[in-house]
């Protein structure tokens, strides 16, 4: 019953080579072998090392515990026809089953075809694969007293089936809340420029930090990729200058570094320059042969809709087909929808909402809106600063640059 034949998985960093503490994980607990914290696992000793013998059980509770289980043997194979749908389990080669039988616990089951006892076994299947998951950008206050948006997608695999169940209660949960901790305290004693231009190697110590604390629960951390967003506060002291970085875009988590930044340039489609002339109107007066220009500057979201609809074409629909919901915030501190839908038809524009899902939903305030059909704020500028939050696809966004170049014209 209590066979040796489960192997545990193998982890990436073996005891034979040395180790070395990252940015969070304290020396002198890093070297002492006999650091021990009173884990939720001591009354089963040397699990880790798929040891299962617990010798805190009384003879007498070793017989009751012998004469149950061999009486639920008895009725399930006298039953076995029907029992069978009930005690069989399939279990695929990337998950194991951990039993406990009578509330101690087993080595764990699988793959293959699992036996499981109805009334004395509780059992729970585990996962083996790699998953992951994102920690949002959040704001990280450096050494040099700059604020800094940073986020981080990790990945992670458990390795010791057994010790994932009985160790933590909410695997999922206490590793993503770990990795947000070690994050902001690791990233605390740096400074911006050395997040910005260190991302690769804070992500390597990030990954180190999060292990020697996980480790206990039976997982281990693969990869931690560190996403810089927005610099929300400049350092006091900076003589150098802080390098600009763009947040992650969906679609290009993969590329980093320059390459994403070259990615993304070429997603503005018209180049790094910002042209900043003012829409107008060229009215020729009948007695003077000089062109008059009156200027059109839209003042209201109202009035700015209202030109909007003059531009509704077929053609329009053909070059962006999509529809865009505008959540607008006023300073006074009022919010308004309106919606441009590209996506059949000649066409429509309007305030309030759609009546289907929108294609992208666009969060930013009614200066900045007027200022982007203006042509003074391109759209790609004010996502990158963080001045507007798109909710959907960022190259179907960006397609606004269309009704842009028409309404400057």
């Amino acid at each position: 019953m209590f066979s040796k034949s489960y192997q545990l998985l193998p982890q990436r960093d073996s005891s034979g080579v040395s180790r070395t503490p990252g940015l969070f994980v304290d020396r002198d607990g890093f070297t002492r072998s006999s650091y021990h914290k009173g884990l939720s696992f001591d009354n089963v000793p040397n699990v880790s090392n798929d040891d299962f013998t617990d010798t805190s059980q009384g003879w007498l509770s070793w017989i009751c515990n012998l004469i149950v289980t061999f009486l639920v043997y008895v009725c399930t194979f006298l039953t076995f026809p029907i029992s069978g749908w009930f005690v069989l389990k399939t279990v695929p080669n990337y998950q194991r089953i951990v039993v406990f039988r009578l509330g101690r616990v087993c080595p764990p089951k699988g793959p293959g075809i699992v036996l499981v006892l109805p009334f004395i076994d509780q059992w729970q299947r585990v996962d083996l694969r790699t998953r992951a998951f994102n920690i949002p950008p959040c704001q990280v206050s450096t050494q040099d007293g700059g604020v800094l948006a940073v986020g981080a997608d990790i990945q992670f695999r458990i390795w010791n089936p057994v010790m994932s169940v009985i160790s933590v209660q909410d695997l999922n949960a206490s590793t993503r809340m770990t990795a947000q901790n070690a994050l902001t305290h690791s990233l605390s004693k740096k400074t911006v420029r050395e997040i910005q231009t260190e991302r690769v190697k804070l992500g390597e110590y990030l990954g180190m930090d999060i292990n020697e604390m996980t480790r206990h629960w039976g997982l281990e951390v693969d990869r931690v990729e560190l996403t810089l967003g927005s610099l929300v506060k400049a350092p006091a002291d900076d003589p150098c200058g802080s390098l600009i970085m763009p947040p992650s875009v969906p679609g290009l988590e993969g590329l980093t570094g320059p390459i994403q930044q070259l990615a993304m340039h070429f997603l503005g489609s018209s180049g790094s320059l910002q042209h900043k002339q003012e829409d107008c109107l060229t009215f020729t007066d009948e007695l003077s042969s000089t062109p008059q220009t009156v200027v059109a500057t839209p003042v209201s979201v109202e009035e700015l809709l209202d030109g909007v609809k003059l531009l509704l074409s077929e053609t329009l629909v053909r070059q962006v087909g999509a529809c865009f919901q505008f959540n607008i915030s006023s300073e006074d501190g009022q919010h308004h929808s309106y919606y441009v839908d590209l996506s059949q038809g000649s066409g429509a524009a309007g305030a309030g909402s759609l009546c289907t899902e929108p294609d992208v939903t666009l969060s930013m305030s009614d200066s900045d809106l007027l200022a982007m059909f203006r042509g003074e704020l391109r759209p790609f500028a004010a996502y990158t600063s963080s001045r507007l939050k798109i909710q959907g696809d960022i190259k179907t966004a960006m397609k606004l640059e269309e009704l842009i170049k028409l309404l400057k014209k």
